[in-house]
């Protein structure tokens, strides 16, 4: 039984590493302009995605790319993903780790 554990393990963990790298090879192509290369946004009209939890990200993507949720430019952007790319860069953005300093 351990034996199947271990491996079980090792594969989700694999599997989450793998769409963690795609989601960041798909971030940098079409997210990290306007959201940053490690999620924190360098335009002042563009949110943060760094450790935001992913299936918050999922639903507001999804919810972009259906036209529930309105955005002129993340409408277009999301209109384009697919279901396995939505997932993929909801692991990268969920997966940075932020550190806060209170004042």
């Amino acid at each position: 039984m351990k034996k199947f554990v271990f491996v079980f393990t090792f594969c989700a963990f694999n599997s989450f590493a793998n769409e963690v790298a795609d989601g960041r090879a798909k971030a940098d192509a079409a997210c990290a302009l306007c959201h940053g290369a490690n999620g924190i946004a360098g335009m002042p009209s563009a949110p943060n995605l760094a450790g935001q939890q992913a299936i918050y990200l999922s639903e507001q993507l999804k919810n972009y790319r259906s036209g529930k949720r309105h955005h002129e430019v993340m409408g277009v952007i999301a209109k384009s993903l697919t279901d396995a790319e939505i997932a993929n860069l909801s692991a990268w953005y969920s997966a940075i780790k932020v550190t806060v300093e209170a004042p």
